[in-house]
């Protein structure tokens, strides 16, 4: 099962616009013991993906492993829904679900949309007059 989430009150990214896409994962109980067929497929795949620069940071959460995170960067979420396609984990049945959710990042250097405390002070609180009838 897979499926692609977005918010329909939020626009699509234009081809300009880059954005984070976390490309999730749920396994089979028995994924550890089950994946060491697949694992050098499943990493070729992944870094390949990382060499085009769509694929940024991936891997199994842990303690316990039942799931993965991949997160991807582009203009939509395609790269990261051809990605579980394609990816073997996917196709051999050790993934039971799969979805892209759009990420937000507003903090740190690669964040798509870096939101800085002063911003949001401006937004919220727009200049007043003060005593003198200045602005501050």
């Amino acid at each position: 099962m897979s499926t692609v989430e977005s918010s329909s009150a939020t626009p699509s990214a234009t081809p300009s616009t880059t954005a984070h896409y976390l490309l999730l994962y749920d396994v089979v109980d028995d994924y550890v013991a089950r994946r060491a067929i697949y694992r050098d497929a499943h990493l070729s795949h992944a870094w390949q993906a990382h060499e085009r620069g769509d694929l940024v940071l991936a891997g199994a959460l842990a303690d316990p492993v039942d799931g993965a995170v991949l997160l991807f960067r582009g203009p939509s979420p395609d790269a990261a829904v051809t990605f579980a396609n394609a990816d073997p984990y996917v196709t051999s049945g050790l993934v039971t679900r799969w979805r892209v959710r759009k990420w937000s990042t507003v903090v740190g250097v690669d964040a798509a949309t870096p939101i800085r405390p002063s911003a949001v002070a401006a937004q919220a609180f727009p200049a007043l007059p003060d005593a003198s009838g200045d602005t501050r």
